[in-house]
């Protein structure tokens, strides 16, 4: 069994983990004054924000391009591969694990093993180290949807966006019409139903920055501090690094036993959420799924969150 792992750009995986973990990443377009560029290859995160704020078109999205998924999945079996795990963004927000199911139901050549991440950036990288540990590991593939499936029980998120105009131009929010009128008065605070559809949905709403924060903290605290597991997170921007740096510094200080991570949200996602927005995903901890001599722990059955937010 020779097993290969698979994501999108948008878990913004960085050089290092791609090449640490054996992990391939399949670029998703953007589309913008009717020319199309591929996330963190063709525009950088840096340049997409300063784009973002210049340009009055406004750039739309796509899924991955069948072509180059089936290119991929074409040189996987010329190099001998059996399986391939491919993990997507959330079914709830884009069409492409539908796309990458109806494929795997078509190909014979190689096993292809779709997981839907109902969850994007930080969240769907953490999914992709997973299997990839896992690979190196030796775990067969029954094992790693297993604990792809466990540690999705495990996973949560909360944002704030500076404006929630960018996610209603693009349908990517489940409750928008509970919002209008509200957009320029409120500081919202979104989640995403990990355990369910994988659909962004506002669950609060708050008058300023300092008390959505404050928000967002309390439920970190109230959805962790009982779980009979260690917690990992990851805290994620759209271009405000010391904003970033102000939540890990403060998390850190008042929740100690719990390991911080960073990363960022890169264009793809950007598009609709804007720039401005924090974000935060815990789950639990990766190395909980192997032993201390680094082997896979076969029969994890995690307590799952339960967020009624």
């Amino acid at each position: 069994m020779k097993i290969a792992v698979l994501t999108d750009s948008s878990a913004y995986l960085t050089k290092e983990q791609q090449e640490k973990y054996h992990i391939d990443v399949l670029p998703i377009p953007i589309i913008w004054n009717n020319k199309t560029y591929r996330d963190l290859i063709d525009i950088g995160y840096e340049e997409f924000y300063q784009k973002l704020d210049e340009e009055k078109n406004l750039p739309t999205t796509s899924q991955p391009s069948i072509g180059n998924l089936q290119k991929k999945i074409d040189e996987y079996v010329q190099e001998g591969y059996t399986d391939v795990i491919i993990i997507t963004l959330s079914s709830g927000i884009s069409s492409y694990y539908s796309t990458v199911h109806s494929i795997a139901e078509d190909e014979t050549r190689i096993k292809v093993h779709p997981f839907d991440s109902k969850i994007t950036c930080a969240g769907e990288a953490d999914y992709a180290i997973l299997a990839g540990r896992l690979v190196a590991a030796g775990a067969d593939v029954d094992l790693i949807m297993h604990d792809l499936t466990d540690l999705q029980k495990t996973m949560d998120v909360r944002f704030m966006v500076d404006d929630l105009s960018h996610l209603k131009r693009t349908g990517r929010l489940s409750n928008a019409a509970s919002f209008v009128g509200a957009l320029l008065k409120i500081k919202p605070i979104l989640s995403m139903d990990v355990q369910a559809e994988g659909r962004i949905s506002a669950i609060a709403k708050e008058r300023q920055t300092k008390r959505a924060y404050k928000h967002i903290q309390t439920d970190f605290d109230n959805l962790t501090k009982n779980m009979p597991y260690k917690i990992q997170c990851t805290i994620f921007d759209s271009l405000d690094p010391d904003k970033k740096e102000e939540w890990v510094k403060d998390y850190q200080a008042k929740f100690p036993k719990y390991e911080f991570n960073t990363s960022i949200i890169g264009p793809v996602v950007g598009v609709h959420v804007g720039q401005g927005t924090m974000a935060m995903i815990w789950c639990r901890e990766l190395d909980d799924y192997f032993d201390e001599n680094g082997q896979p722990i076969k029969g994890i059955d995690s307590k799952e969150v339960v967020d009624n937010a």
